[in-house]
């Protein structure tokens, strides 16, 4: 790439995170925020109740309640924070590693298109998109799997690990409910909306394991839960081409996830070491050795 391209890739970055902003910090009091779960009961008892009321009174009226709050780059960056505008929570750790990936496969001609299981704004997707024009990569496909509507309900799988985590529940939360048209549009402010993106609308459990893909060679996890990871890894992992990647968004903080990716790799025999990006992420080079 030359310069001007890096610095419309650097600029993109930040415009995904919405790091040009500090009101993107500002906190949506209906949205989830880190830590929202600790006390599982919340929503349960009599002020809980009188809060969802009054959201309710307040979103029928397009109306939005907001608690501001400094923005914090450092926290922008590794994803601790989500945006109250802007298209991915992932942060900038995340899209650099994406970007590393992404320019190995590019320069090793490692074959496959790219996939995300989970994109909710499309941030991630978006980015592999424009990773693919800046380097005139006219013969891969981006997949934006997800079901548009939200995430789904926890099955008795992830129950039974919530036990020793702190999430729960997220189905119903708005602020991760993205229709596909939104999703589109998204694309479209970027100038990203074109043949080489493909959308899978539903629940992973019924789109994937008929899913046109033939080979990937960038496998992105965002789905969180155990059956939603569990679904993505038994219906595209195979797929994979050697010198490919799988990158795991969440494997450090849901244990739903990395209780579904453990247990597929040890099925699988596959030995590959796991890297960290951040705290949370991590990813593995398919067929590469523990070097």
């Amino acid at each position: 790439m030359n310069k001007t391209d890096d610095n419309y890739i650097d600029l993109l970055k930040s415009a995904l995170c919405a790091s040009l902003y500090d009101e993107s910090a500002w906190l949506c009091v209906e949205q989830p925020a880190e830590h929202y779960f600790e006390n599982a009961s919340i929503g349960n008892n009599i002020i809980g109740r009188i809060k969802r009321s009054i959201l309710r009174f307040l979103s029928a009226r397009n109306l939005r309640l907001v608690r501001t709050r400094q923005f914090d780059p450092e926290l922008r960056d590794a994803g601790k924070d989500w945006p109250l505008f802007g298209f991915t929570m992932t942060g900038r750790h995340r899209l650099d590693a994406l970007q590393t990936c992404i320019e190995d496969i590019l320069e090793n001609n490692i074959p496959g298109d790219f996939a995300e299981t989970g994109v909710w704004r499309g941030g991630s997707v978006i980015f592999m998109r424009a990773l693919l024009k800046v380097h005139n990569s006219t013969d891969r496909v981006v997949w934006c799997a997800d079901s548009f509507e939200g995430m789904p309900v926890p099955t008795a799988s992830d129950q039974r690990i919530f036990k020793t985590t702190n999430w729960g529940d997220l189905s119903g939360h708005e602020y991760l409910k993205v229709s596909l048209e939104q999703v589109k549009r998204n694309f479209e402010r970027f100038g990203l909306l074109d043949e080489q993106v493909n959308f899978l609308k539903g629940w992973f459990s019924d789109t994937l394991p008929t899913a046109p893909i033939k080979q990937l060679a960038l496998l992105r996890l965002d789905g969180d839960l155990y059956e939603s990871t569990r679904d993505a890894l038994v219906n595209l992992y195979d797929k994979v081409s050697p010198g490919g990647y799988v990158i795991v968004d969440d494997y450090n903080s849901w244990e739903t996830c990395r209780v579904a990716v453990d247990e597929f790799r040890r099925q699988r025999g596959i030995s590959t070491t796991i890297k960290p990006i951040d705290d949370d992420s991590v990813l593995w080079k398919v067929g590469a050795d523990n070097s």
